[in-house]
């Protein structure tokens, strides 16, 4: 550890560490543009300059200049201040004076520091240097004239995404940010560009003109659109949605979020169900909620329980869950699913479906085996994180699956079942360099486990992470990773067939009289029986609302309060940002008012009480954002039959990122990026 004094504050920071981070561990603000804490030091903008004792008579850009044991910083000298004014009075005289008309205005780096570090003036009197605007795709919008040259956004781009097409080309005065050859950017990180842009020259293209940051209500919510859970800020005026950035969550998230996660937000508000519907003479008629229920409960009466069945969508919260399990229970019926895609599961244990290494723990391994997993696709910040282990040293990684371009050096080792048999016998290759790692790391993915032979895929996996030396009393290697938000809460509620219960494939084709679908739109529903009466619970008019005999209108995520459990297990609470439009309510509400209806009430009035029945039902429910990490003593294994492969080969469980839900579907943007990004990657492979 280095001690350093600033401005008389004696601080300690280790070895290795600049003088910037020692002038923020002593409580002083630097400015700064080209600095951020996740990228390399650039030392572009020279905004962070301070004086150092005992050093040539000269300010120094602190970002760039490693401490020294002894060393003594002035942050607000005059030398400091003079330098720090001469250096915004060089940074404004090209950037347009557009702050009234730019979307950064009133969260913007550099307004802020111009008025707390620089000048009253300016002496340039030439005219201001123009910069013709770049396309970069249907999210992020350009204004090249404002750019600084801080190069943040060519940093983020190469170093965290791992796409790297930006870059600068010319130098001096000429100098300009853009794509080499103009293209939209194919990073699924790529919004995170217009957060770090310290300026208005990166901004959202969705967003562009629509509200000023002091206009908005701020809420503190839970991406619900992959099994990641990252931590969001939902951004809303009256009673829209207009966007969504991302809270910083070192454990999750970091700082950074998704693009179908950040853009889809326009679907919020299109393709609503906003008053019940009920089917009559072949067509949906307006109902009302009185009305709805009676069709339900005249449906219901004198119906076995055993012909009667719900399935639970991949955006469904822990507490509408549980109201619908403890519903239908009291209705006698044990034909429950929440597995849409099929895959294959063994709750007897919760390191049998979690992310045991967590989010944060890949940062610690030594060599991962991806099995059906694209993670670039399914969870683009995990794959981040990988990458980010990847860029830290020594990090194999191999891949059983279809090839694809994961942004980090990757071994393809084929995309057959047999691959892993391999693997598990030691006569593969990559056999040879996880059994060498300290610390390896087994991910399943969905496209393993969503498959007939899925149950012997994931005895197989877990029998290699024993092989290996994944399972260790303080490593736990062996991860699944979901591609749905409500997947793990759904599992720890044990929202499964019964003893005499059917899985979802069993309910259709005329397995059940009556379907009750929580937001389930992501199987086939034209296998549903043609005498089947289907009620639909849900907040978009997609797949299952068109076969429906009565819709139920329900609550988007920003619309309610809900607790969702990522793929890693961890347990997070999403807060309501704006009320369900028209008639729609919260869905548990919706399940209390029918159980009262049936004569079946439900034991809860207010969230706080089925909050308590939800801890009751599983404990894990009460640790809120807490994740312990552990090892594993008991390597006993899931059901299944490790030799039990079969032969066909493994498919990705997510074929188009933009589009895997009812509100992706419904928006815009992600319609463009879907169509822009499909051409761009057929005319890639020709």
């Amino acid at each position: 550890m280095a001690k350093v004094t600033v401005d008389g504050i004696v601080v300690e920071v280790p070895n290795g560490s600049n003088v910037l981070q020692a002038c923020e561990a002593a409580g002083k603000e630097i400015p700064r543009f080209c600095y951020h804490e996740r990228l390399s030091v650039a030392g572009n903008c020279r905004m962070c300059l301070v004086e150092i004792e005992k050093a040539p008579p000269k300010p120094f850009a602190s970002c760039a200049y490693p401490v020294a044991d002894g060393m003594v910083v002035h942050t607000d000298s005059p030398m400091v201040r003079k330098a720090r004014r001469g250096v915004m009075e060089f940074l404004l005289i090209n950037h347009p004076l557009d702050c009234p008309i730019c979307d950064q205005g009133g969260e913007c780096d550099l307004q802020d520091q111009a008025v707390g570090y620089g000048g009253d003036s300016s002496r340039y009197t030439e005219n201001k240097r123009a910069v013709k605007d770049k396309n970069l795709g249907p999210l992020v919008k350009t204004v090249m004239t404002r750019c600084i040259q801080c190069t943040r956004c060519i940093r983020f781009a190469t170093e965290i995404a791992g796409v790297p097409e930006l870059g600068a080309t010319a130098r001096g005065e000429s100098m300009e940010v853009g794509t080499y050859v103009e293209k939209a950017l194919t990073s699924e990180l790529s919004g995170n560009l217009i957060d770090i842009c310290p300026v208005g020259a990166l901004t959202s293209k969705p967003y562009a003109f629509v509200a000023r940051p002091w206009e908005l209500k701020k809420t503190d919510g839970i991406d619900a659109l992959d099994a990641v859970g990252a931590n969001i800020r939902i951004d809303s005026r009256g009673p829209e949605v207009l966007r969504i950035l991302p809270r910083l969550n070192e454990d999750v998230n970091e700082e950074w979020l998704g693009d179908k996660s950040r853009f889809s937000v326009d679907g919020l508000k299109r393709r609503r169900l906003d008053a019940c519907w009920v089917r009559r003479d072949g067509k949906l008629h307006k109902a009302t909620w009185l009305e709805a229920f009676d069709a339900i409960a005249g449906k219901l009466h004198g119906l076995d329980g055993s012909r009667i069945g719900a399935v639970a969508g991949n955006l469904a919260d822990a507490e509408s869950m549980l109201a619908l399990k403890e519903l239908f229970s009291a209705l006698g019926s044990e034909n429950l699913d929440c597995r849409q895609d099929g895959a294959a599961t063994d709750v007897s244990r919760r390191d049998f479906y979690t992310f045991n290494t967590s989010i944060a723990g890949i940062e610690d391994a030594d060599a991962l085996l991806l099995i059906g997993s694209n993670p670039r696709h399914e969870a683009p910040l995990i794959n981040a994180r990988i990458r980010k282990r990847t860029q830290a040293g020594k990090f194999p990684v191999g891949a059983i699956g279809p090839a694809a371009e994961l942004t980090y050096p990757v071994e393809w080792l084929g995309d057959a079942p047999s691959v892993l048999a391999a693997l598990l016998d030691g006569s593969h290759p990559f056999a040879k360099v996880l059994a060498a790692a300290k610390k390896p790391m087994i991910v399943l993915g969905q496209g393993a486990l969503a498959r007939p032979d899925g149950l012997s895929v994931l005895a197989a996996a877990w029998k290699l992470a024993g092989v290996v030396g994944a399972l260790l009393p303080d490593w736990h290697g062996f991860n699944v990773l979901h591609t749905a938000a409500a997947r793990v809460g759904a599992l720890d509620l044990h929202f499964l067939p019964g003893p005499n219960g059917k899985p979802l494939p069993a309910m259709l084709g005329g397995g059940v009289d009556l379907l009750w679908l929580l937001g389930a739109d992501e199987f086939d529903t034209t296998k549903i029986g043609a005498n089947t009466f289907v009620v639909y619970q849900g907040h978009h008019g997609d797949a299952g609302a068109a076969r429906a005999d009565v819709i139920l209108p329900g609550a988007a995520y920003t619309e309610k309060n809900g607790t969702y459990v990522n793929t890693e297990g961890r347990v997070q609470r999403s807060l309501l940002a704006v009320y369900p439009p028209g008639e729609a309510r919260e869905d548990w509400k919706i399940l209390r008012a029918f159980s009262e209806r049936v004569g079946k009430t439900l034991p809860y009035d207010t969230i706080e009480a089925l909050r308590a029945r939800l801890e009751q039902v599983n404990p894990v429910f009460a640790r809120i954002d807490i994740l312990p990490r552990f090892g594993i003593s008991d390597t006993t294994g899931p059901s299944g039959d490790p030799a039990g492969l079969g032969a066909a080969p493994f498919v990705p469980a997510v074929r188009n990122y933009y589009q895997t839900d009812p509100i992706s579907r419904a928006s815009p943007t992600m319609a463009e990026c879907t169509a822009t990004y499909r051409t761009a990657l057929a005319v890639a492979a020709e």
